[in-house]
């Protein structure tokens, strides 16, 4: 009973400090609204963008951004994966290459886009490998302002 007890906390500890990432503007904008938190938009190449590799393993899976971001921001991802087998369904597809010809025509990758909660753009930026997660959350940060 002790271990069943312990799998489960593990469990809700980790799904607890899991970066909730959504996938349509339109749902990003009511969660926004209702929370009165601004928009991160990412536009990354999971499978293939070195940069976007390590902008995840640096700042979106840390802790120090992880549990910030939960209280802060509604995440809003737009992954352009190359390999078959990470393909996306036709219609998450559509939904991608829109908010790339809204928000990223030049095709930055990795890219994040600070939207308010009507999708105006707030501010930009992209990867920086001096940059440690609280400096990106100070640059996030002052986009609002």
């Amino acid at each position: 009973m002790k271990n069943l007890i312990s799998v489960l906390f593990l469990f809700l500890g980790l799904h607890a400090s899991c970066q909730e990432w959504h996938k349509d503007l339109a749902e990003a904008k009511k969660i926004a609204s209702s929370r009165h938190q601004p928009i991160l938009l990412v536009f990354q190449g999971s499978d293939w963008c070195a940069p976007c590799i390590k902008l995840d393993k640096e700042l979106w899976s840390t802790d120090t951004f992880k549990n910030y971001a939960k209280d802060h921001y509604v995440m809003l991802q737009a992954d352009f994966p190359r390999k078959q087998k990470n393909a996306l369904s036709p219609a998450q597809q559509e939904k991608n290459n829109t908010l790339a010809a809204r928000y990223n025509n030049n095709g930055i990758f990795p890219y994040i886009v600070m939207l308010d909660n009507e999708g105006n753009v707030l501010g930009s930026t992209s990867y920086d490998h001096n940059k440690q997660p609280k400096d990106y959350i100070a640059l996030f940060d002052s986009f609002k302002s």
